[in-house]
């Protein structure tokens, strides 16, 4: 039955885009974890998560231009399976690993029973020698020790299924563009993506789960451990959550071993289906009278080599379409915006809010990834009615206006940075940033001899947070574990706040009451822009197809997507981790001696660069739609003459005399140089 058959591909392209939505977004939510474990600057990371496009790049364009002549079905199958592999080696690096080992002065301390114990303070010697710089041999051997090049087996895991991911967007679309009528194509899309949105709520919820579980869960003793999820040195089970995104990924795939290489068009009915049959056969015998005709149900093999010679015409006259063109460099820009704010998202949170990752990646699945749903299936539904591209195209650049709004609300909605003592503020509690390490070094603890270098916060009774205990100048502590006090800390007496006693805890300070109404009003803010942005999703997908030949429609899909995904996927998150690193106000340290990934940032440069960046990428992308409207509108005019003329076989060399109010106007069409025609 073909009726079924096209509702079963329906169906598993919906399962198929939920699990890589899924699988992606598992990624994307993993990569403040991914860097803390393996202590890597967020350009770095930026560059690992690129290596999906990477993956992209490598095979999309053969794939989409010689896979639209094969059996599309079977290739998505092979993509899936190509994208579990990836997931289950993402994961590898985790049982290749030591058990993690956290940056901390505490563990250098003798243990205490609970009384008076041991001495942040040291008047004597220091914990780290930070003048000592150790050999390239030794530090060559300890990396190698520390296992701190395993990130390689993250980038190879996540360039694998962008890899397996090729086949699935261009052959899938158009496997079912070919199939069903016109004016379902537009509510298919919107159906299956409908489904895949669903997969990024579930990918970033399960990222939350994983973020509050330990890294070395049921390898360690939990009581031993100082650090909780609020901290910015604690790492999740980030491994445990890519090997159920992987399983999940081979059941995607499973369907598509089962559907046929073709199917009629839908509504077809049968009486048309006979008459194309009987036209294709006579065409075969006036085409070639001494030869029998060959079954249109089984076409003849096609040769790779005849497909190859085809493809660089091909190429060429899809380059040729300038709308097309303006189209890939305007969907470029957008994916710049889009990957690089998708990426540093929850680390902005983390970072202007004062949130847990746990708790920003769990608000961002079931907070903006819903508005996003409903706001695909809101634009599938508005183009359903209104096929026009024009029309489409004045949806879209309505609704990124309106997003844009409120992108710019956002740059208002901060919050102060955290105070640290030294780094955000001076130790009299003066605001006062600073990116030099000496700037830690205080009257009330220079005679402590204290590591400059490590990053152990404690939050004092005066509401500052102090890099270290040693820096805070507390002489004696009490308790173990989590539940570790440090008093007498000198520095909170020089400190003009107000204070309960001498004594600190533990961890970051939490921020001040009004950062937490901004951040409600932020998420608000956020929603409601990622609705709008959602509802251009299906208008943009129709304006790309109705603007392309369509037996160039899969090469023209899998081009789009090679371009997008290496000029919009690839650089966004490097040179967005390379300008947020510049904001790093405390640098972590490896366990060779290293710089590791960074602690804390100054929260008002950390805006200004992060929007910044993508206020820029909006207004280029705004004067660039600008562009492509006027193309589009020229175009559908030069249609309209078509049709009022009914002259569709002529090349539109058409030219307008007279007054120019219709009523002598003398229309000239050019079919040649030769042959004028005057209507």
């Amino acid at each position: 039955n073909h009726s079924l058959s096209l509702s079963m591909f329906l169906v598993a392209m919906c399962f198929v885009y939920f699990a890589k939505a899924f699988q992606g977004s598992y990624m994307k939510s993993s990569v403040t974890q991914i860097e803390r474990r393996f202590d890597i600057p967020s350009s770095l990371i930026g560059f690992i998560d690129g290596s999906f496009e990477i993956g992209n790049l490598l095979v999309i364009a053969f794939v989409s231009y010689f896979g639209a002549k094969l059996h599309r079905p079977r290739l998505i199958g092979a993509g899936c399976l190509i994208m579990a592999m990836g997931s289950f080696i993402t994961m590898a690096p985790h049982f290749f690993q030591g058990p993690y080992k956290y940056e901390t002065t505490i563990s250098h301390f003798p243990a205490s029973n609970g009384t008076e114990g041991i001495l942040p303070c040291l008047t004597i010697g220091s914990l780290t020698h930070d003048n000592e710089i150790p050999t390239v041999e030794i530090q060559a051997e300890c990396e190698k020790a520390a296992s701190s090049s395993l990130w390689l087996y993250v980038f190879l895991g996540n360039m694998l299924r962008g890899i397996g991911e090729t086949p699935v967007m261009p052959l899938g679309l158009s496997y079912l563009d070919d199939f069903s009528r016109e004016e379902n194509t537009a509510l298919y899309m919107a159906l299956i993506q409908t489904v895949g949105i669903m997969g990024p709520m579930f990918g970033f919820m399960l990222g939350s789960f994983c973020a509050k579980i330990y890294v070395d869960i049921g390898a360690v003793d939990l009581d031993t451990i100082t650090i909780n999820h609020k901290d910015s040195r604690w790492v999740g089970a980030w491994w445990l959550g890519f090997l159920l995104t992987g399983g999940v990924m081979l059941l995607a795939g499973i369907p598509f071993w089962f559907l046929p290489k073709s199917l009629p068009k839908q509504g077809e009915t049968e009486t048309e289906r006979t008459s194309n049959v009987l036209g294709g056969e006579q065409d075969c015998f006036i085409s070639d009278n001494n030869k029998n005709s060959t079954a249109p149900n089984k076409p003849s093999p096609v040769s790779m080599a005849v497909l190859a010679k085809d493809f660089l015409p091909s190429l060429k006259k899809l380059f040729s379409n300038t709308v097309y063109l303006i189209i890939i460099i305007t969907t470029i820009i957008q994916f710049n915006g889009f990957i690089g704010m998708i990426t540093f998202q929850p680390k902005y949170m983390e970072q202007i809010y004062g949130l847990s990752a746990s708790r920003t990646i769990f608000l961002i699945g079931i907070s903006n990834l819903p508005s996003v749903a409903f706001g695909i299936v809101t634009g599938g539904f508005i183009i359903k009615f209104r096929l026009n591209v024009l029309g489409a195209s004045k949806f879209c650049i309505t609704v990124f206006v309106l997003a844009f709004s409120l992108m710019i609300v956002q740059y208002f909605l901060q919050c102060d940075n955290s105070q640290v003592p030294g780094l955000t503020v001076s130790y009299q509690g003066a605001p006062e940033v600073s990116y030099k390490q000496n700037a830690l070094i205080s009257s009330c603890n220079m005679g402590c001899s204290c590591s400059l270098r490590h990053w152990d916060p404690i939050c004092a009774s005066n509401g500052l947070t102090y890099a270290s205990p040693c820096l805070a100048g507390c002489q004696t502590s009490t308790g173990v574990g989590k539940e570790m006090i440090f008093h007498n800390c000198t520095c909170i007496g020089e400190s003009p706040l107000p204070y309960a006693n001498m004594s600190a805890v533990l961890g970051q300070c939490p921020r001040k009451s009004d950062c937490d109404y901004r951040f409600k009003f932020y998420m608000a803010v956020t929603v409601i822009g990622a609705f709008f942005s959602a509802c251009a999703a299906t208008p943009g997908y129709i304006i790309l197809l109705r603007s392309i030949n369509p037996e160039l429609k899969s090469l023209a899909l899998g081009i789009h997507t090679l371009l997008v995904r290496t000029l919009g996927g690839i650089p966004p998150p490097v040179y967005f981790g390379a300008l947020i690193d510049m904001t790093c106000l405390k640098w972590g340290t490896k366990q060779c001696g290293g710089r590791g990934a960074c602690r804390i940032y100054d929260s008002g440069a950390f805006r200004n660069y992060f929007l910044g960046v993508i206020y820029g990428l909006f207004a280029v992308f705004f004067v660039l739609w600008g562009v492509l409207y006027n193309r589009l509108s020229h175009r559908e005019n030069k249609r309209a003459l078509k049709a009022q003329l009914k002259a569709p076989e002529l090349d539109g060399n058409c030219v307008s005399t007279g007054n120019g109010n219709g009523s002598s106007a003398i229309i000239k069409c050019y079919e040649s140089p030769e042959q004028e025609t005057s209507i």
